[in-house]
């Protein structure tokens, strides 16, 4: 398995798994498609400071994760928000685990303190793979979406990167 920095070819794949996620689920609570155009808008608006990772199994775009801003005030700025997805056909093959545990050097090495995940619930998969790579449970919000004709949890987990008692100093950009 290869783990490495996103790309902008990367993203009509990342567009097409989101899109699946977006129009069969509601894990995640967009309505409506993205095209690979707005993820690279995105992606390219944040690269400076938040690292997007893509895996690739057996040669093939097999997921991506990616950190962004959690909450846009000063003070936040040392714990960034997660967003996980791994294709179908790769689950339960270590996709997930291993995109994260290199997004955690990532945001590490750059001096972030803690990473907050929102699950949309009951994602009973989505928590088992968060839970076994460090994150533990820090709230639900109730009914904080409605997607589907119905309202949906969302709890967060939150995983400390940094040693208690750490003093941040500044964000580094992302390296590979």
């Amino acid at each position: 398995m290869l783990i490495r920095p996103a790309q902008p070819e990367d993203f009509p794949a990342v567009a097409a798994l989101t899109n699946v996620f977006i129009r069969e689920t509601a894990i995640h609570f967009g309505y409506d498609p993205v095209t690979a155009d707005d993820l690279h808008k995105a992606w390219a608006g944040h690269r400076d400071r938040y690292p997007w990772l893509v895996a690739e199994l057996e040669g093939r775009f097999a997921g991506y994760a990616k950190a962004g801003p959690w909450r846009e005030r000063a003070a936040y700025q040392w714990t960034p928000e997660s967003g996980i997805y791994v294709e179908p056909w790769t689950q339960r093959r270590g996709v997930g685990r291993a995109l994260y545990v290199r997004l955690f050097e990532v945001l590490r090495a750059q001096g972030y303190h803690s990473l907050v995940a929102g699950i949309t619930l009951p994602n009973e998969p989505s928590v088992r793979l968060h839970e076994a790579v460090g994150f533990v449970p820090a709230g639900v919000i109730a009914r904080a979406g409605w997607k589907f004709g119905r309202w949906h949890d969302v709890g967060f987990w939150q995983k400390p990167l940094a040693p208690e008692g750490h003093t941040p100093g500044p964000i580094a950009p992302p390296r590979g």
